[in-house]
């Protein structure tokens, strides 16, 4: 292989992504002249924006393919409609198709595809069959392609990876879905741009899937405790169970972490099968392209690498703060609260006031969404780099907890009726407040707290009516 290529071009496809965005600048490194197509230019990095070629246009467009595909001497396939939005299986056949055809119209030479690592004669999950399919697709073109098959991708911006330190830095102890036990060979990122750039140097008549993955091979939950030692985070448990479908565990990967429910729907679903290199019947990479030079990142120097500059152990001192501050909001309810006294038992209520056993109840698990809620709100704000916003949500979580720790005092002890009625109904404003900031940080965070508002509104028309009843 040569060392340097020259001025050849490389179109990459998907390069705002987080392989293609950093693919772009390793080819040029190589010498390559790099074209890009872009619906949206202005989300290409900065960094290297300037230094491309960039092809505005719409990889679902027929004319913007063939200006993105002329001249050029390989083409990165990078697409995906793996974006939450649905029906991605045939949205990602339609553009295979598309691009299949313009680029044998165009006599390219070479096209590159990222596809996974997958059993050929499984029944795979939607995810994985979907990209087994593209590569066909691409494959059977006519045009010399590569595919490289990988599994968990580590690198900053992956979500696969985003999914694996969240849950992890989340979850001290877990009940998971079966499929935590299943193995996986992971790979870092900067050993797939190595390949990616290394296969457009492979002469004319190789092609191909090939198998790129590091030496070690994990089970998820080992991956998830071995993250756990290398950040310096307590040790993790998990208990399988096996009535999570990957349906039901993605919307509870879609609560847990910052991962897009639409996106956890597939990542969960490929890994309901192991994901290791030699299942199929790919090649191994090494059959044709050498180790990168000092060989391939290991798990733990991957995860090193990928988590400069992250603070695993945040969201933890968050979650103490949270935890203590709500569960002190619920004793001093408790103490203040007397609903076995005279004077309660005698006033006039409303029919329909719930029984009095139920309300410890409903606390209780009100109690512990603000507490889980109100930590992801406060952890993803300042990780996000919005601390005003923390800040904000911060003094909003104060005066709701100190609302409603005081309603009791009011009611109870003052036996101030009126008084109760108006601080019931700032707590209720106070906790619709809470749900939307809870929203405005991430939708699922606020659809959890909705509940503790809606219950809080029906408390303030129960105090309402108490007071007028009782006047």
């Amino acid at each position: 292989m040569n060392d340097k290529i020259g001025a050849r071009r490389a179109l990459v496809t998907g390069a705002s992504g987080f392989i293609g965005a950093r693919l772009v600048p390793a080819l040029m490194a190589e010498g390559w002249s790099v074209r890009v197509l872009a619906r949206t230019p202005s989300k290409l990095d900065p960094r290297w924006r300037d230094d491309v070629e960039i092809c505005q246009g719409d990889a679902t467009n027929d004319s913007d393919l063939h200006r993105a595909l002329a001249d050029v001497d390989v083409a990165y396939y990078l697409l995906h409609s793996m974006d939450g939005k649905g029906d991605f299986i045939e949205r990602d056949k339609k553009l295979a198709h598309g691009f299949a055809t313009v680029a044998k119209e165009l006599d390219v030479p070479r096209i590159i595809y990222m596809g996974g690592l997958h059993d050929d004669e499984a029944d795979l999950a939607p995810h994985m069959a979907s990209r087994a399919e593209v590569g066909q697709i691409l494959a059977e073109s006519g045009v010399p392609t590569t595919i490289l098959q990988a599994g968990v991708v580590l690198g900053e911006g992956s979500a696969s990876f985003q999914m694996l330190r969240h849950l992890t830095e989340r979850l001290p102890a877990a009940i998971a879905p079966k499929w935590v036990a299943n193995r996986v060979q992971p790979i870092d990122i900067e050993d797939v741009v190595y390949y990616l750039v290394e296969a457009a140097k492979l002469p004319p008549d190789e092609s191909g899937a090939l198998d790129i993955g590091m030496e070690e091979i994990y089970t998820y939950r080992d991956m998830m405790k071995r993250y756990a030692d290398v950040t310096g985070l307590s040790s993790r448990s998990l208990t399988t169970v096996p009535v999570l479908t990957p349906d039901l565990a993605s919307h509870w990967v879609g609560l847990v972490t910052p991962v897009d429910a639409g996106v956890a729907r597939p990542l969960v679903g490929s890994l309901i099968d192991d994901a290791m290199k030699g299942m199929g019947r790919a090649r191994d990479v090494r059959d044709v392209i050498p180790d990168p030079p000092g060989g391939l990142t290991g798990f733990d120097d991957s995860v090193r690498a990928n988590t400069t500059g992250i603070d695993p152990e945040r969201f933890g001192r968050i979650a103490r703060r949270v935890v203590g501050a709500v569960a002190l909001t619920s004793v001093i309810g408790s103490i203040l609260t007397k609903p076995d006294g005279t004077w309660y038992r005698k006033l006039a209520k409303p029919p329909w006031q719930p029984p009095a056993a139920a309300f410890p109840v409903v606390w209780t698990g009100l109690y512990a969404t603000i507490a889980g809620a109100s930590t992801m709100a406060l952890a993803e704000r300042i990780e996000n780099g919005d601390r005003d916003g923390a800040r904000d949500y911060a003094i909003a979580l104060g005066a709701n907890l100190t609302l409603n720790a005081s309603w009791s005092g009011v009611f109870f002890r003052s036996k101030s009726l009126g008084l109760s009625a108006a601080t019931a109904g700032l707590l209720a404003a106070s906790s619709a407040d809470l749900a939307r900031r809870g929203w405005q940080t991430r939708p699922q965070i606020g659809t959890v707290l909705v509940p503790y508002a809606a219950w809080c509104g029906f408390a303030a028309a129960l105090s309402t009516s108490i007071a007028r009843r009782n006047s």
